[in-house]
Protein backbone atom coordinates (compact mmCIF):
# COMPACT_ATOMS: atom_id res chain seq x y z
CA UNK A 1 0.00 0.00 0.00
CA UNK A 2 0.58 3.65 -0.77
CA UNK A 3 0.55 6.00 1.81
CA UNK A 4 -0.75 9.56 0.94
CA UNK A 5 -2.70 12.62 1.35
CA UNK A 6 -6.32 12.22 1.55
CA UNK A 7 -6.69 15.02 -1.03
CA UNK A 8 -3.78 13.00 -3.36
CA UNK A 9 -5.90 9.64 -3.14
CA UNK A 10 -9.37 11.98 -4.25
CA UNK A 11 -7.49 13.36 -7.20
CA UNK A 12 -6.61 9.82 -8.37
CA UNK A 13 -10.21 8.55 -7.84
CA UNK A 14 -11.28 11.50 -9.48
CA UNK A 15 -9.52 10.33 -13.16
CA UNK A 16 -10.56 7.07 -12.58
CA UNK A 17 -14.12 7.93 -12.25
CA UNK A 18 -13.68 9.78 -15.29
CA UNK A 19 -14.13 12.49 -13.97
CA UNK A 20 -11.86 15.40 -15.46
CA UNK A 21 -13.34 18.69 -15.80
CA UNK A 22 -13.07 20.83 -12.57
CA UNK A 23 -14.92 24.17 -12.35
CA UNK A 24 -13.51 26.34 -9.53
CA UNK A 25 -11.80 29.06 -7.46
CA UNK A 26 -9.18 28.31 -5.07
CA UNK A 27 -9.30 29.53 -1.33
CA UNK A 28 -7.27 29.08 1.40
CA UNK A 29 -9.30 26.09 2.77
CA UNK A 30 -9.32 24.35 -0.20
CA UNK A 31 -5.32 24.57 -1.09
CA UNK A 32 -4.64 21.49 -0.30
CA UNK A 33 -7.02 19.89 -3.06
CA UNK A 34 -5.47 22.38 -5.47
CA UNK A 35 -2.23 21.39 -4.74
CA UNK A 36 -3.52 17.47 -5.09
CA UNK A 37 -4.23 18.48 -8.69
CA UNK A 38 -1.66 20.43 -9.67
CA UNK A 39 0.35 17.52 -8.60
CA UNK A 40 -1.50 15.14 -10.84
CA UNK A 41 -1.64 16.83 -13.42
CA UNK A 42 -5.09 14.76 -15.13
CA UNK A 43 -7.68 16.88 -14.09
CA UNK A 44 -8.25 20.07 -16.28
CA UNK A 45 -9.37 23.16 -14.09
CA UNK A 46 -11.29 26.34 -15.13
CA UNK A 47 -11.47 29.45 -12.94
CA UNK A 48 -14.23 31.10 -12.69
CA UNK A 49 -15.36 34.96 -11.55
CA UNK A 50 -18.01 33.79 -8.93
CA UNK A 51 -18.43 30.29 -7.68
CA UNK A 52 -22.17 30.17 -8.77
CA UNK A 53 -20.92 30.29 -12.12
CA UNK A 54 -18.79 27.70 -11.31
CA UNK A 55 -21.32 25.83 -10.52
CA UNK A 56 -23.51 26.65 -13.03
CA UNK A 57 -20.39 25.62 -15.72
CA UNK A 58 -19.62 22.33 -14.29
CA UNK A 59 -23.57 21.75 -14.74
CA UNK A 60 -23.58 22.76 -18.07
CA UNK A 61 -20.29 20.33 -18.55
CA UNK A 62 -22.42 17.52 -17.40
CA UNK A 63 -25.74 18.31 -19.60
CA UNK A 64 -23.21 18.57 -22.64
CA UNK A 65 -22.94 14.89 -23.54
CA UNK A 66 -23.60 11.07 -22.19
CA UNK A 67 -21.94 10.26 -19.25
CA UNK A 68 -20.38 13.54 -17.97
CA UNK A 69 -20.28 14.46 -14.59
CA UNK A 70 -18.72 17.99 -13.97
CA UNK A 71 -16.75 19.22 -10.95
CA UNK A 72 -17.12 22.76 -9.35
CA UNK A 73 -14.51 23.35 -6.18
CA UNK A 74 -14.66 25.93 -3.44
CA UNK A 75 -12.97 27.04 -0.22
CA UNK A 76 -15.01 27.22 3.13
CA UNK A 77 -17.95 29.26 3.73
CA UNK A 78 -19.34 31.40 1.25
CA UNK A 79 -17.60 29.01 -1.75
CA UNK A 80 -20.85 26.52 -0.79
CA UNK A 81 -23.23 28.73 -0.09
CA UNK A 82 -22.69 30.69 -3.50
CA UNK A 83 -22.69 26.90 -4.88
CA UNK A 84 -26.62 26.36 -3.92
CA UNK A 85 -28.29 27.40 -6.47
CA UNK A 86 -26.37 25.60 -8.83
CA UNK A 87 -26.73 22.40 -6.66
CA UNK A 88 -30.43 22.94 -6.99
CA UNK A 89 -30.38 23.51 -11.14
CA UNK A 90 -28.85 20.14 -11.37
CA UNK A 91 -31.00 18.25 -8.70
CA UNK A 92 -34.62 20.06 -10.14
CA UNK A 93 -33.21 17.97 -13.69
CA UNK A 94 -31.41 15.26 -12.22
CA UNK A 95 -28.22 16.40 -13.11
CA UNK A 96 -24.92 14.62 -12.07
CA UNK A 97 -22.35 16.97 -10.73
CA UNK A 98 -19.96 16.58 -7.73
CA UNK A 99 -19.19 19.76 -5.73
CA UNK A 100 -16.13 19.86 -3.48
CA UNK A 101 -15.58 22.31 -0.79
CA UNK A 102 -12.95 23.38 1.65
CA UNK A 103 -13.50 23.48 5.80
CA UNK A 104 -12.23 24.45 9.07
CA UNK A 105 -10.19 22.27 10.52
CA UNK A 106 -12.62 19.10 12.71
CA UNK A 107 -11.54 20.51 15.91
CA UNK A 108 -13.04 24.12 15.18
CA UNK A 109 -16.40 22.90 13.80
CA UNK A 110 -18.64 23.95 16.48
CA UNK A 111 -16.47 27.20 17.66
CA UNK A 112 -17.54 29.54 14.74
CA UNK A 113 -14.40 29.60 13.02
CA UNK A 114 -13.94 32.03 9.99
CA UNK A 115 -15.83 30.96 7.43
CA UNK A 116 -17.15 27.99 8.76
CA UNK A 117 -20.22 27.03 7.82
CA UNK A 118 -22.58 23.93 8.11
CA UNK A 119 -22.89 23.25 4.50
CA UNK A 120 -23.43 19.62 4.50
CA UNK A 121 -27.01 20.76 6.62
CA UNK A 122 -27.30 23.52 3.64
CA UNK A 123 -26.80 21.01 0.71
CA UNK A 124 -28.96 18.20 1.44
CA UNK A 125 -32.50 19.60 0.59
CA UNK A 126 -30.94 19.94 -3.12
CA UNK A 127 -28.18 16.88 -3.73
CA UNK A 128 -28.68 12.86 -3.32
CA UNK A 129 -25.55 13.25 -0.88
CA UNK A 130 -23.82 15.96 1.28
CA UNK A 131 -21.40 14.71 3.88
CA UNK A 132 -18.58 16.67 5.83
CA UNK A 133 -15.78 14.27 5.71
CA UNK A 134 -14.80 13.68 9.34
CA UNK A 135 -12.38 10.88 9.16
CA UNK A 136 -9.47 11.19 7.12
CA UNK A 137 -9.72 6.95 5.97
CA UNK A 138 -13.36 7.47 4.99
CA UNK A 139 -12.65 10.32 1.87
CA UNK A 140 -11.86 7.12 -0.50
CA UNK A 141 -15.46 5.82 0.45
CA UNK A 142 -16.98 8.87 0.21
CA UNK A 143 -15.77 9.82 -3.33
CA UNK A 144 -17.06 5.99 -4.45
CA UNK A 145 -20.34 6.56 -2.79
CA UNK A 146 -20.63 10.01 -4.07
CA UNK A 147 -20.20 8.68 -8.09
CA UNK A 148 -22.33 5.81 -7.41
CA UNK A 149 -24.83 7.80 -6.07
CA UNK A 150 -24.70 10.84 -8.78
CA UNK A 151 -24.99 7.78 -11.69
CA UNK A 152 -27.32 5.78 -9.81
CA UNK A 153 -31.39 5.70 -9.93
CA UNK A 154 -32.32 9.56 -10.96
CA UNK A 155 -28.94 11.17 -11.31
CA UNK A 156 -28.93 13.43 -9.46
CA UNK A 157 -25.88 16.18 -7.54
CA UNK A 158 -23.60 15.63 -4.33
CA UNK A 159 -21.25 17.44 -2.22
CA UNK A 160 -18.65 16.63 -0.44
CA UNK A 161 -17.01 18.88 2.33
CA UNK A 162 -13.45 18.40 3.29
CA UNK A 163 -12.02 19.91 6.89
CA UNK A 164 -8.77 21.18 5.94
CA UNK A 165 -6.72 18.63 8.32
CA UNK A 166 -8.66 15.83 6.78
CA UNK A 167 -7.13 17.31 3.41
CA UNK A 168 -3.84 17.08 4.89
CA UNK A 169 -3.69 13.80 6.60
CA UNK A 170 -2.00 10.91 5.23
CA UNK A 171 -3.61 7.37 4.78
CA UNK A 172 -2.58 4.10 3.22
CA UNK A 173 -4.70 3.88 -0.66
CA UNK A 174 -3.95 1.74 -3.65
CA UNK A 175 -5.61 3.57 -6.60
CA UNK A 176 -4.64 0.10 -8.62
CA UNK A 177 -6.80 -1.94 -6.89
CA UNK A 178 -9.77 1.16 -6.78
CA UNK A 179 -13.13 0.22 -8.19
CA UNK A 180 -15.85 2.65 -8.83
CA UNK A 181 -19.04 0.96 -7.13
CA UNK A 182 -21.97 -0.89 -9.67
CA UNK A 183 -24.45 1.71 -10.70
CA UNK A 184 -28.01 0.73 -9.86
CA UNK A 185 -31.43 1.30 -11.88
CA UNK A 186 -34.52 -0.51 -12.19
CA UNK A 187 -35.19 -2.54 -15.17
CA UNK A 188 -38.80 -3.10 -16.24
CA UNK A 189 -40.18 -6.79 -16.76
CA UNK A 190 -41.14 -8.38 -19.73
CA UNK A 191 -44.52 -8.79 -18.03
CA UNK A 192 -45.11 -4.99 -17.22
CA UNK A 193 -43.82 -3.91 -20.79
CA UNK A 194 -46.17 -6.42 -22.21
CA UNK A 195 -49.19 -4.74 -20.31
CA UNK A 196 -48.02 -1.42 -20.99
CA UNK A 197 -48.09 -2.26 -24.38
CA UNK A 198 -51.50 -3.50 -24.46
CA UNK A 199 -53.08 -0.64 -22.92
CA UNK A 200 -50.87 1.43 -25.81
CA UNK A 201 -52.57 -0.40 -28.79
CA UNK A 202 -56.29 -0.96 -26.97
CA UNK A 203 -55.98 3.34 -27.85
CA UNK A 204 -57.03 4.49 -31.25
CA UNK A 205 -54.79 7.93 -31.13
CA UNK A 206 -51.84 7.16 -28.81
CA UNK A 207 -48.93 9.22 -27.96
CA UNK A 208 -45.53 9.00 -26.34
CA UNK A 209 -44.53 11.65 -24.30
CA UNK A 210 -40.72 11.63 -24.20
CA UNK A 211 -39.13 13.30 -20.82
CA UNK A 212 -35.48 14.39 -20.25
CA UNK A 213 -34.84 11.24 -18.42
CA UNK A 214 -34.26 9.51 -22.03
CA UNK A 215 -31.38 11.92 -22.63
CA UNK A 216 -30.16 11.15 -19.47
CA UNK A 217 -30.21 7.70 -20.45
CA UNK A 218 -28.70 8.42 -23.79
CA UNK A 219 -31.92 6.61 -25.09
CA UNK A 220 -33.00 8.52 -27.28
CA UNK A 221 -31.63 6.44 -30.60
CA UNK A 222 -34.44 3.39 -29.29
CA UNK A 223 -37.11 6.59 -28.89
CA UNK A 224 -37.29 6.89 -32.22
CA UNK A 225 -36.97 3.46 -33.24
CA UNK A 226 -40.00 2.82 -31.09
CA UNK A 227 -42.28 4.95 -32.41
CA UNK A 228 -40.93 4.38 -35.61
CA UNK A 229 -41.68 0.38 -35.12
CA UNK A 230 -45.39 1.41 -33.61
CA UNK A 231 -46.26 4.65 -35.65
CA UNK A 232 -47.09 6.70 -32.90
CA UNK A 233 -46.22 10.25 -32.49
CA UNK A 234 -43.98 11.48 -30.63
CA UNK A 235 -44.75 14.48 -27.38
CA UNK A 236 -41.43 15.64 -26.08
CA UNK A 237 -41.25 17.68 -23.11
CA UNK A 238 -39.09 20.64 -23.27
CA UNK A 239 -36.69 18.48 -20.95
CA UNK A 240 -36.96 15.94 -23.77
CA UNK A 241 -36.49 18.50 -26.63
CA UNK A 242 -34.33 17.02 -29.43
CA UNK A 243 -35.00 12.94 -28.41
CA UNK A 244 -36.91 13.13 -31.42
CA UNK A 245 -35.38 15.59 -34.18
CA UNK A 246 -37.96 18.69 -35.00
CA UNK A 247 -38.08 17.45 -38.56
CA UNK A 248 -39.05 14.04 -37.72
CA UNK A 249 -42.66 13.31 -39.42
CA UNK A 250 -43.42 11.25 -35.70
CA UNK A 251 -42.58 14.39 -33.66
CA UNK A 252 -45.68 16.06 -32.92
CA UNK A 253 -44.77 19.20 -31.01
CA UNK A 254 -44.23 20.07 -27.71
CA UNK A 255 -47.34 20.81 -25.05
CA UNK A 256 -47.70 22.89 -22.55
CA UNK A 257 -48.53 26.73 -21.22
CA UNK A 258 -45.66 28.29 -22.26
CA UNK A 259 -42.71 26.36 -23.84
CA UNK A 260 -45.29 24.25 -26.70
CA UNK A 261 -46.22 24.44 -30.07
CA UNK A 262 -50.03 25.23 -31.26
CA UNK A 263 -49.73 22.25 -33.17
CA UNK A 264 -48.21 20.04 -30.20
CA UNK A 265 -51.24 21.19 -27.52
CA UNK A 266 -53.81 20.57 -30.36
CA UNK A 267 -52.60 16.73 -31.25
CA UNK A 268 -52.64 16.26 -27.32
CA UNK A 269 -56.03 17.29 -27.04
CA UNK A 270 -56.73 14.65 -29.39
CA UNK A 271 -55.34 11.59 -28.19
CA UNK A 272 -56.93 8.86 -26.16
CA UNK A 273 -53.82 6.96 -24.60
CA UNK A 274 -50.52 8.84 -23.18
CA UNK A 275 -47.05 6.86 -22.31
CA UNK A 276 -44.84 8.82 -20.58
CA UNK A 277 -41.83 7.75 -20.24
CA UNK A 278 -39.10 9.68 -18.00
CA UNK A 279 -41.25 12.23 -17.40
CA UNK A 280 -42.02 14.56 -14.92
CA UNK A 281 -45.84 15.84 -15.48
CA UNK A 282 -44.57 19.14 -14.88
CA UNK A 283 -46.67 21.95 -13.99
CA UNK A 284 -45.97 24.14 -16.88
CA UNK A 285 -46.21 21.13 -19.17
CA UNK A 286 -49.84 19.68 -17.97
CA UNK A 287 -51.51 22.94 -16.84
CA UNK A 288 -54.91 21.97 -15.20
CA UNK A 289 -55.14 18.12 -14.67
CA UNK A 290 -58.68 18.20 -15.53
CA UNK A 291 -58.33 19.09 -19.10
CA UNK A 292 -54.87 17.49 -19.24
CA UNK A 293 -55.73 14.00 -17.90
CA UNK A 294 -60.01 13.92 -19.43
CA UNK A 295 -60.84 10.77 -21.82
CA UNK A 296 -57.16 9.52 -21.23
CA UNK A 297 -55.54 6.78 -20.35
CA UNK A 298 -52.06 6.78 -18.53
CA UNK A 299 -48.83 4.75 -18.30
CA UNK A 300 -45.63 6.56 -16.36
CA UNK A 301 -42.11 5.05 -16.49
CA UNK A 302 -39.68 6.60 -14.67
CA UNK A 303 -36.57 5.55 -12.98
CA UNK A 304 -37.63 6.54 -9.79
CA UNK A 305 -40.34 5.04 -7.82
CA UNK A 306 -41.54 7.45 -5.74
CA UNK A 307 -42.10 9.70 -8.53
CA UNK A 308 -45.21 7.54 -10.55
CA UNK A 309 -48.40 8.99 -8.74
CA UNK A 310 -46.43 12.53 -7.59
CA UNK A 311 -48.92 14.53 -9.59
CA UNK A 312 -51.48 12.24 -10.82
CA UNK A 313 -51.93 8.75 -10.42
CA UNK A 314 -51.57 6.49 -13.75
CA UNK A 315 -53.93 3.83 -14.46
CA UNK A 316 -50.24 1.88 -14.93
CA UNK A 317 -46.91 2.64 -13.47
CA UNK A 318 -43.84 1.27 -13.87
CA UNK A 319 -40.09 1.79 -12.16
CA UNK A 320 -37.54 1.29 -15.05
CA UNK A 321 -34.66 3.21 -16.18
CA UNK A 322 -35.57 4.71 -19.05
CA UNK A 323 -33.66 2.97 -21.71
CA UNK A 324 -34.13 -0.28 -20.34
CA UNK A 325 -38.05 0.15 -20.75
CA UNK A 326 -37.70 0.91 -24.40
CA UNK A 327 -35.16 -1.72 -24.99
CA UNK A 328 -37.69 -3.59 -23.70
CA UNK A 329 -40.52 -2.48 -25.47
CA UNK A 330 -39.10 -2.47 -28.78
CA UNK A 331 -38.03 -6.24 -28.53
CA UNK A 332 -42.01 -6.55 -27.95
CA UNK A 333 -42.75 -4.32 -30.56
CA UNK A 334 -40.51 -6.15 -33.00
CA UNK A 335 -42.46 -9.45 -32.19
CA UNK A 336 -45.90 -8.01 -32.45
CA UNK A 337 -45.04 -7.01 -35.42
CA UNK A 338 -43.57 -9.78 -37.16
CA UNK A 339 -47.22 -11.29 -35.61
CA UNK A 340 -48.91 -8.82 -37.73
CA UNK A 341 -50.89 -7.81 -34.32
CA UNK A 342 -49.67 -3.89 -33.70
CA UNK A 343 -52.36 -1.56 -35.06
CA UNK A 344 -52.06 0.80 -38.07
CA UNK A 345 -51.87 4.64 -36.67
CA UNK A 346 -50.75 5.90 -39.82
CA UNK A 347 -53.95 7.88 -40.31
CA UNK A 348 -53.56 9.36 -37.19
CA UNK A 349 -50.02 10.15 -37.52
CA UNK A 350 -51.17 11.74 -40.35
CA UNK A 351 -53.70 13.62 -38.92
CA UNK A 352 -50.63 14.89 -36.57
CA UNK A 353 -48.77 16.09 -39.31
CA UNK A 354 -51.32 18.29 -40.63
CA UNK A 355 -51.84 19.96 -37.87
CA UNK A 356 -48.11 20.83 -37.21
CA UNK A 357 -48.17 21.95 -41.20
CA UNK A 358 -50.90 24.40 -40.51
CA UNK A 359 -51.20 25.42 -37.06
CA UNK A 360 -48.30 28.10 -37.15
CA UNK A 361 -47.40 31.57 -34.97
CA UNK A 362 -46.11 34.04 -37.24
CA UNK A 363 -42.71 34.98 -37.13
CA UNK A 364 -42.18 37.03 -40.37
CA UNK A 365 -42.46 40.54 -38.89
CA UNK A 366 -40.72 44.03 -40.48
CA UNK A 367 -41.22 45.90 -37.61
CA UNK A 368 -38.44 48.09 -35.72
CA UNK A 369 -37.39 48.16 -32.86
CA UNK A 370 -37.38 44.35 -33.73
CA UNK A 371 -40.07 41.75 -32.54
CA UNK A 372 -38.27 39.11 -30.81
CA UNK A 373 -40.71 36.50 -33.35
CA UNK A 374 -38.24 37.71 -36.23
CA UNK A 375 -35.20 37.08 -34.01
CA UNK A 376 -35.73 33.34 -33.80
CA UNK A 377 -36.96 33.12 -37.59
CA UNK A 378 -33.28 34.18 -38.29
CA UNK A 379 -31.29 32.25 -35.69
CA UNK A 380 -33.65 29.16 -37.66
CA UNK A 381 -32.01 30.23 -40.83
CA UNK A 382 -28.49 31.36 -39.29
CA UNK A 383 -27.55 28.39 -37.24
CA UNK A 384 -27.82 24.95 -38.70
CA UNK A 385 -29.07 21.21 -37.50
CA UNK A 386 -25.75 20.99 -35.51
CA UNK A 387 -26.23 24.09 -33.44
CA UNK A 388 -26.76 23.65 -29.54
CA UNK A 389 -29.02 25.94 -27.71
CA UNK A 390 -28.47 27.27 -24.15
CA UNK A 391 -30.82 28.84 -21.89
CA UNK A 392 -32.67 29.15 -18.88
CA UNK A 393 -35.84 30.93 -18.14
CA UNK A 394 -38.14 34.13 -19.00
CA UNK A 395 -39.81 35.37 -22.26
CA UNK A 396 -36.48 34.95 -24.20
CA UNK A 397 -36.44 30.71 -23.44
CA UNK A 398 -40.40 30.76 -23.78
CA UNK A 399 -40.57 32.49 -27.37
CA UNK A 400 -37.32 30.45 -28.08
CA UNK A 401 -39.01 26.93 -27.00
CA UNK A 402 -41.86 27.76 -29.16
CA UNK A 403 -39.82 29.25 -32.29
CA UNK A 404 -36.13 27.19 -32.83
CA UNK A 405 -35.84 23.90 -33.85
CA UNK A 406 -34.11 20.90 -32.31
CA UNK A 407 -32.15 18.02 -34.29
CA UNK A 408 -31.11 16.19 -31.57
CA UNK A 409 -30.37 15.29 -28.01
CA UNK A 410 -28.58 16.94 -25.95
CA UNK A 411 -28.39 19.92 -28.37
CA UNK A 412 -31.89 22.18 -26.22
CA UNK A 413 -29.68 22.47 -22.70
CA UNK A 414 -32.05 24.22 -20.35
CA UNK A 415 -32.35 24.79 -16.86
CA UNK A 416 -35.80 24.09 -16.50
CA UNK A 417 -37.21 23.30 -12.93
CA UNK A 418 -35.30 25.66 -11.11
CA UNK A 419 -34.50 28.53 -14.06
CA UNK A 420 -32.05 30.82 -12.12
CA UNK A 421 -31.12 34.01 -14.11
CA UNK A 422 -27.34 34.09 -14.63
CA UNK A 423 -27.37 30.25 -15.42
CA UNK A 424 -27.45 30.71 -19.19
CA UNK A 425 -23.80 32.39 -20.10
CA UNK A 426 -21.66 29.74 -17.22
CA UNK A 427 -23.60 27.08 -18.61
CA UNK A 428 -22.91 27.47 -22.09
CA UNK A 429 -19.18 27.87 -21.01
CA UNK A 430 -19.36 24.39 -19.70
CA UNK A 431 -21.25 22.78 -22.52
CA UNK A 432 -18.65 24.78 -24.57
CA UNK A 433 -15.79 22.55 -22.70
CA UNK A 434 -17.99 19.56 -23.10
CA UNK A 435 -18.65 20.59 -27.20
CA UNK A 436 -15.32 21.77 -27.90
CA UNK A 437 -16.03 21.13 -31.47
CA UNK A 438 -19.78 22.02 -31.95
CA UNK A 439 -21.50 25.33 -32.45
CA UNK A 440 -23.24 26.65 -28.99
CA UNK A 441 -25.69 29.47 -29.16
CA UNK A 442 -26.75 30.70 -25.51
CA UNK A 443 -29.90 32.58 -25.37
CA UNK A 444 -30.76 35.40 -22.69
CA UNK A 445 -32.97 38.43 -21.76
CA UNK A 446 -31.36 41.29 -20.85
CA UNK A 447 -31.66 40.58 -17.12
CA UNK A 448 -30.48 36.98 -17.20
CA UNK A 449 -27.41 37.98 -19.39
CA UNK A 450 -26.85 40.74 -16.70
CA UNK A 451 -26.78 38.31 -13.72
CA UNK A 452 -23.50 36.43 -14.33
CA UNK A 453 -21.85 39.00 -16.99
CA UNK A 454 -18.85 38.42 -15.57
CA UNK A 455 -18.06 35.19 -16.41
CA UNK A 456 -17.67 36.40 -20.16
CA UNK A 457 -14.49 37.27 -19.07
CA UNK A 458 -13.79 33.09 -18.50
CA UNK A 459 -14.70 32.24 -22.22
CA UNK A 460 -11.93 35.39 -23.22
CA UNK A 461 -9.18 33.74 -20.99
CA UNK A 462 -9.70 30.10 -21.47
CA UNK A 463 -10.47 30.95 -25.36
CA UNK A 464 -14.19 29.27 -25.31
CA UNK A 465 -15.90 30.69 -27.98
CA UNK A 466 -20.02 30.61 -28.48
CA UNK A 467 -22.81 33.04 -29.71
CA UNK A 468 -24.69 34.38 -26.93
CA UNK A 469 -27.99 36.30 -28.47
CA UNK A 470 -29.22 38.97 -25.59
CA UNK A 471 -32.73 39.77 -27.15
CA UNK A 472 -32.55 43.70 -25.20
CA UNK A 473 -36.26 45.18 -24.25
CA UNK A 474 -34.91 46.47 -21.55
CA UNK A 475 -37.60 45.02 -19.24
CA UNK A 476 -38.38 42.00 -16.75
CA UNK A 477 -40.33 41.19 -19.46
CA UNK A 478 -42.13 37.67 -18.01
CA UNK A 479 -42.59 38.84 -14.88
CA UNK A 480 -44.18 42.59 -16.50
CA UNK A 481 -46.77 40.03 -18.20
CA UNK A 482 -47.22 37.97 -15.56
CA UNK A 483 -48.36 41.39 -13.81
CA UNK A 484 -51.05 42.10 -15.90
CA UNK A 485 -53.16 40.47 -13.81
CA UNK A 486 -52.75 42.99 -11.29
CA UNK A 487 -52.88 45.55 -13.18
CA UNK A 488 -49.23 47.00 -12.62
CA UNK A 489 -45.82 47.54 -13.61
CA UNK A 490 -44.34 47.24 -10.70
CA UNK A 491 -40.20 47.56 -10.16
CA UNK A 492 -39.79 46.02 -13.68
CA UNK A 493 -37.70 48.17 -15.74
CA UNK A 494 -34.36 47.89 -16.65
CA UNK A 495 -34.49 51.08 -18.91
CA UNK A 496 -32.71 54.43 -17.74
CA UNK A 497 -30.67 56.89 -19.85
CA UNK A 498 -26.93 56.17 -20.07
CA UNK A 499 -25.28 58.88 -19.42
CA UNK A 500 -21.52 57.17 -20.88
CA UNK A 501 -23.78 55.01 -23.62
CA UNK A 502 -26.40 57.76 -25.75
CA UNK A 503 -26.40 55.46 -28.57
CA UNK A 504 -28.42 52.94 -26.29
CA UNK A 505 -31.54 55.01 -26.84
CA UNK A 506 -32.74 54.61 -23.11
CA UNK A 507 -31.91 51.00 -22.92
CA UNK A 508 -30.08 51.39 -20.07
CA UNK A 509 -27.00 49.29 -19.81
CA UNK A 510 -24.16 49.30 -22.71
CA UNK A 511 -23.71 45.30 -23.25
CA UNK A 512 -21.19 46.11 -25.89
CA UNK A 513 -18.89 47.79 -24.18
CA UNK A 514 -19.06 45.51 -20.87
CA UNK A 515 -18.48 42.67 -22.86
CA UNK A 516 -15.62 44.41 -25.05
CA UNK A 517 -14.04 45.13 -21.51
CA UNK A 518 -14.76 41.43 -20.54
CA UNK A 519 -12.59 40.55 -23.88
CA UNK A 520 -15.24 39.07 -25.97
CA UNK A 521 -16.65 40.66 -29.10
CA UNK A 522 -20.04 42.08 -29.38
CA UNK A 523 -22.68 43.36 -32.39
CA UNK A 524 -25.60 45.16 -31.22
CA UNK A 525 -28.80 44.97 -33.94
CA UNK A 526 -31.29 47.29 -34.33
CA UNK A 527 -33.28 46.20 -37.65
CA UNK A 528 -34.44 42.81 -38.39
CA UNK A 529 -33.07 42.90 -41.57
CA UNK A 530 -29.84 42.86 -40.57
CA UNK A 531 -29.73 39.34 -38.37
CA UNK A 532 -28.97 37.58 -40.33
CA UNK A 533 -25.48 39.19 -41.43
CA UNK A 534 -25.02 39.92 -37.63
CA UNK A 535 -25.32 36.32 -37.14
CA UNK A 536 -22.65 35.46 -39.90
CA UNK A 537 -20.24 38.10 -38.37
CA UNK A 538 -20.90 36.31 -35.10
CA UNK A 539 -19.77 33.25 -36.48
CA UNK A 540 -16.78 34.84 -38.27
CA UNK A 541 -15.43 36.09 -35.08
CA UNK A 542 -15.73 33.42 -33.25
CA UNK A 543 -13.88 31.44 -35.25
CA UNK A 544 -10.54 34.47 -35.37
CA UNK A 545 -10.48 35.00 -31.69
CA UNK A 546 -11.92 32.17 -30.26
CA UNK A 547 -14.08 34.01 -27.50
CA UNK A 548 -17.48 34.43 -27.12
CA UNK A 549 -19.54 36.81 -29.14
CA UNK A 550 -22.44 38.70 -27.82
CA UNK A 551 -25.09 39.93 -30.15
CA UNK A 552 -27.47 42.12 -29.00
CA UNK A 553 -30.62 42.38 -29.97
CA UNK A 554 -32.85 45.65 -29.21
CA UNK A 555 -36.75 44.80 -29.19
CA UNK A 556 -39.65 46.40 -28.87
CA UNK A 557 -39.88 46.94 -25.20
CA UNK A 558 -43.70 45.31 -25.14
CA UNK A 559 -44.10 42.02 -25.84
CA UNK A 560 -46.45 39.38 -25.33
CA UNK A 561 -45.57 35.65 -25.39
CA UNK A 562 -48.21 32.97 -25.74
CA UNK A 563 -49.01 31.76 -23.12
CA UNK A 564 -52.12 30.33 -20.82
CA UNK A 565 -53.46 28.41 -17.82
CA UNK A 566 -54.65 25.76 -19.54
CA UNK A 567 -53.14 24.07 -22.61
CA UNK A 568 -56.64 24.56 -24.24
CA UNK A 569 -56.74 28.08 -23.53
CA UNK A 570 -53.24 29.94 -24.27
CA UNK A 571 -53.73 33.50 -25.33
CA UNK A 572 -52.75 33.79 -28.79
CA UNK A 573 -51.45 37.66 -28.73
CA UNK A 574 -50.40 37.82 -31.90
CA UNK A 575 -51.86 37.43 -35.33
CA UNK A 576 -50.94 34.06 -36.31
CA UNK A 577 -49.35 32.92 -39.31
CA UNK A 578 -51.63 32.41 -42.19
CA UNK A 579 -49.28 31.99 -45.08
CA UNK A 580 -45.53 30.20 -45.35
CA UNK A 581 -44.45 33.76 -45.76
CA UNK A 582 -46.06 34.40 -42.13
CA UNK A 583 -43.67 31.66 -40.82
CA UNK A 584 -40.42 31.04 -43.32
CA UNK A 585 -38.58 28.66 -41.10
CA UNK A 586 -41.68 26.60 -39.82
CA UNK A 587 -40.39 22.48 -39.93
CA UNK A 588 -43.60 22.10 -42.22
CA UNK A 589 -44.58 24.83 -44.75
CA UNK A 590 -48.07 25.78 -44.80
CA UNK A 591 -50.05 25.80 -47.90
CA UNK A 592 -50.00 29.04 -49.35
Amino acid sequence: MTKMRTVDAAVAILEKEGATEAFGLPGAAINPFYSAMRAHGGIRHTLARHVEGASHMADGFSRAKDGNIGICIGTSGPAGTDMITGLYAAWADSIPMLCITGQAPVAKLHKEDFQAVDIESIAKPVTKMAMTILEPGQVPGAFQKAFQLMRSGRPGPVLLDLPIDVQMAEIEFDIDTYEPLPVEKPKASRKQLDKALDMLTAGERPLIVAGGGIINAGASEQLVELAELLGVPVIPTLMGWGAIADDHPLMAGMVGLQTSHRYGNENYLRSDFVIGIGNRWANRHTGGLDTYTAGRTFVHIDIEPTQIGRVFSPDFGIASDAGAALAGLIELARERRAAGSLPDYSGWAAECAERKASLHRKTHFDNIPIKPQRVYEEMNKSFGKDTTYVSTIGLSQIAGAQMLHVFGPRKWINAGQAGPLGWTAPAALGVVRGKPDETVVALSGDYDFQFMIEELAVGAQFNLPYIHVVVNNSYLGLIRQSQRGFNMEQNVSLAFENINSPETNGYGVDHIKVAEGLGCKAIRVEDPSDLGSAFDKAKALMGEFKVPVVVEVILEKITNISMGVEINAVNEFEELAETSADAPTAILAMQA
